[in-house]
């Protein structure tokens, strides 16, 4: 899908091809390229004489935030946050690559994003094609601000399911955990590989910074690197409940394999002795009236229950009995 987006009295406004070869000279476009078929990219590539590699490098999915010149343009690639509901994770990040002519600057990426979204729709203030390097800070700026709101919705959600887990532990909450700890890693990779860029923009004159604009891309900066410890302090979190589930998950079998062993230990006496009179021993309750060998073998059952149940509960009595022993003490 693409969009040209003209600007009028601080809007844009949508445009089609067509108008934008009536335009008077000087005037600036954005073309914003979203969800992009192979047929519309084959289109890009023809109209705005594109390199393919070039647009191979947006379409990849993994591909790391910098910034290039090139012959008749600059190319910047940045990372945004993207916020997909049906995907297994949620939470994620995709390239989205600025190409800057002088009279117009197109953006691509292979998915839709709410940065994108928010300035299609007029969100953002401030949003001027006078000044194509403001318009890319800005865009991360944006980013910037949506990826702190993605991760404080992250950090909410991961305290939801804890709270779910100390009620009972289901393979899916875990899963949901797994999911969202992934989420954190890649927006941390990504804050980070953001971070080199606007430290590339500044360092380099590849884009052409007035006053303010470097005000901005200070201020850019610091969001930034705050999104940048959210990011981490989250995952730490994250990493830490699920360490300590783990913890649990282990302990709960342990503590259900002693019970199983101590039932397995105690059941074993009146089973080998059931199994020692076999059919071929003479019992030695033949001669006794029925219901005296049929007492004794639920008297037999009855002990062995008791046992198990009182080597079951001798652990936690004792540390019961130790716990009122130390608060005895206290008082004194």
């Amino acid at each position: 899908m693409i969009n040209y987006w003209i600007q009028e009295d601080n809007q844009f406004v949508k445009s089609s091809k067509e108008e934008l070869s009536q335009l008077e000279a000087g005037r600036r476009v954005w073309i914003d390229a979203r969800r992009v078929s192979q047929q519309e990219l084959s289109e890009l590539q023809s109209d705005f004489n594109l390199d393919p590699e070039l647009l191979m490098d947006v379409m990849d999915q993994d591909e790391l935030s910098r910034i290039e010149n090139w012959d008749d343009f600059a190319l910047a690639i940045l990372r945004l946050p993207v916020f997909t509901p049906n995907s297994e994770v949620a939470y994620s990040t995709a390239p989205v690559g600025a190409v800057i002519y002088p009279d117009k600057i197109i953006t691509i990426c292979w998915t839709d994003c709410e940065v994108l979204k928010d300035m299609s729709a007029n969100r953002i203030k401030g949003l001027s094609l006078m000044d194509f390097p403001a318009f890319l800070i800005k865009i991360l700026s944006r980013s910037d601000i949506m990826f702190l709101r993605y991760l404080k919705e992250i950090s909410r959600r991961v305290t939801s399911i804890q709270n779910e887990l100390h009620e009972q532990i289901e393979n899916a909450e875990l899963i949901q955990l797994l999911n969202l700890e992934k989420s954190l890693t890649y927006f941390t990779t990504s804050l980070k590989s953001n971070q080199l860029l606007l430290e590339k923009i500044r360092r380099t004159r590849i884009l052409k910074l007035d006053s303010d604009d470097q005000e901005w891309l200070d201020d850019v900066e610091i969001d930034n690197r705050q999104a940048m410890e959210m990011a981490d302090t989250y995952s730490s979190i994250t990493t830490g409940v699920m360490d300590a589930f783990a913890n649990v998950i282990s302990n709960n079998m342990n503590v259900a394999m002693k019970k199983l062993a101590v039932i397995n230990l105690v059941m074993m006496a009146p089973t080998f002795v059931t199994s020692f009179f076999g059919m071929n021993f003479k019992l030695p309750f033949d001669n006794m009236a029925g219901y005296i060998p049929v007492s004794i073998a639920a008297l037999i059952c009855l002990i062995s229950v008791l046992l198990s149940w009182w080597l079951l509960s001798f652990n936690k009595n004792a540390r019961t009995l130790k716990k009122f022993k130390k608060a005895k003490k206290r008082k004194k």
